[in-house]
């Protein structure tokens, strides 16, 4: 009985150690500088921990995701998906080949992993992650098993695991009604028809060739008047608010499949920076009808909430710091980082409460639009214009 005991009680004891490592001030969080910080004489024990152990990262992903539901989750949640780049040498590391990391902003050695952050007005974490396999792993048996890659794990594309993990926030207690994601992944019609047959809103970024409803969205955005430009920010930034000039046009409705009554509506919307007016940002949005233009734009900015995540995640809980090559120890360590970095962000949510009135809400449904085909967003003192088309 006191060895039963002894083999439950010694991973929770080690996971402990290693949460508590990825909180503590460790210079670098590998296993080694971990196991001095918790005492350990070898980091032995940690490394079995992430290697062999019998324990399921996945199960802990879900704990993690009832905690953030608890502690940072309101009606109105945002998700928001995006990948980052872990730089790594060799060609073991499960997943590992030279490909482009947005991370490093070049072609690297590095494994890609895709990531869902979750947002709301009382903070952000990180909820969910996936690492992606090229196919010139998927394609190679051997290496696969070398890495213990499960035999069921075949290729699927970014947008492939973006949709997975979208499906998992539903089935989760996170309370999810957007969705936002960089020009990857909106881009991509099928995601964005995923969303909307999921029933979620959302605003993701496009290239500027982006085809709407046959013009580019660049030349349908060099339509805009200039009265239809409205300065607004879409949140705060380490400098203060994040402003910029925006216009956004209402797309036709988007209908039900069984019915006459609109479900939402379509819009295209971009910013383009003070500073340099040549520089603009693209954007296609599904949203409930009486969704306004400064709703879409704190929506937009949420997409940034994720890349905070990735630099406290990395800078505060070793989120990049790992040591390990197979595909498990990689999901077991990135699990516990974000397990981490989620302690820090409901920890920070709850000392702004304590000095903040509750109830404040990242976006408000006010005002109904019109169902019109394209037509810009104006200031509500100027009068409304419909955008022509080529």
């Amino acid at each position: 009985m006191r060895d039963q005991i002894r083999v439950w009680v010694e991973p929770r004891r080690r996971m402990r150690d290693y949460v508590r490592g990825l909180l503590g001030p460790v210079g670098r969080k590998n296993s080694w500088q971990l196991a001095e910080f918790a005492g350990h004489s070898t980091p032995d024990g940690l490394q079995h921990l992430l290697a062999k152990r019998r324990w399921e990262a996945d199960e802990i992903r879900d704990d993690l995701q009832s905690y953030v539901a608890e502690n940072l989750g309101a009606d109105d949640g945002v998700l928001i998906i995006d990948d980052t780049g872990f730089v790594k040498k060799g060609v073991t590391s499960a997943g590992v080949q030279r490909q482009y990391s947005g991370t490093a902003g070049r072609t690297e050695n590095c494994q890609i992993g895709v990531f869902a952050a979750y947002a709301t007005a009382r903070g952000h974490a990180l909820v969910d992650r996936e690492l992606y396999l090229p196919k010139s792993w998927t394609e190679d048996l051997d290496r696969c098993r070398a890495a213990k890659i499960p035999s069921e794990r075949g290729f699927a594309t970014k947008n492939d695991l973006a949709r997975i993990m979208v499906l998992r926030a539903l089935a989760s207690p996170l309370p999810v009604a957007w969705v936002a994601a960089d020009a990857a992944y909106g881009q991509d019609s099928r995601f964005r028809r995923f969303l909307e047959d999921a029933g979620l809103s959302y605003v993701v970024a496009v290239p500027k060739s982006q085809q709407v409803h046959g013009p580019r969205i660049d030349h349908l955005i060099g339509q805009a008047p200039d009265e239809a430009w409205q300065r607004l920010s879409c949140g705060d930034g380490a400098k203060g608010p994040r402003l910029y000039d925006w216009a956004a046009a209402r797309l036709p409705t988007v209908w039900e499949f069984d019915g006459d009554e609109p479900t939402r509506q379509r819009w295209m919307l971009a910013h383009r920076s003070i500073a340099k007016p040549d520089e603009l940002a693209y954007f296609l949005a599904s949203a409930p009808l009486q969704a306004t233009l400064t709703d879409l734009v704190q929506i937009a900015g949420c997409r940034w909430k994720i890349e905070e995540c990735f630099q406290s995640a990395k800078n505060e809980c070793g989120l990049d710091q790992y040591e390990v090559r197979r595909y498990t120890g990689w999901h077991r360590h990135i699990t516990l980082a974000m397990l981490a970095h989620a302690f820090l962000a409901v920890t920070a949510a709850r000392a702004k409460e304590k000095g903040e009135p509750s109830g404040t809400r990242p976006t408000s449904w006010t005002s109904r639009q019109p169902r019109s085909a394209i037509c810009w967003q104006m200031p509500t003192d100027i009068p409304q214009h419909k955008a022509t088309t080529r």
